[in-house]
């Protein structure tokens, strides 16, 4: 799986605004978004410092606007905890 080789079942999921996370933090970010849109794998999306969205692999249909704004939600939360530490989730 990677975002520069989409295969079918992909989708690029974008966030509103961009959240500045540390590498732990996309890490948490990549496996609550894999677990909350029922994908096989998912990838952070970077621009710069921000993370802008996430590539996820392996959906049958797109993420419903809930599912989306709950992955947003967690990035934010990462972020506002100073980079989010990969904490957060279990």
């Amino acid at each position: 799986m990677t975002r520069h080789l989409p295969q079918p079942g992909c989708r690029e999921l974008s966030f509103v605004l961009g959240h500045a996370v540390d590498d732990a933090g996309e890490v948490a970010l990549e496996d609550y978004a894999r677990v909350v849109l029922h994908a096989e794998a998912a990838e952070a999306v970077r621009a710069g410092e921000a993370l802008v969205g996430v590539h996820a692999c392996g959906l049958e249909a797109d993420p419903s606007p809930a599912a989306a704004r709950d992955v947003e939600d967690f990035a934010r939360d990462l972020a506002a905890r100073a980079g989010g530490g990969g904490l957060g989730w279990g």
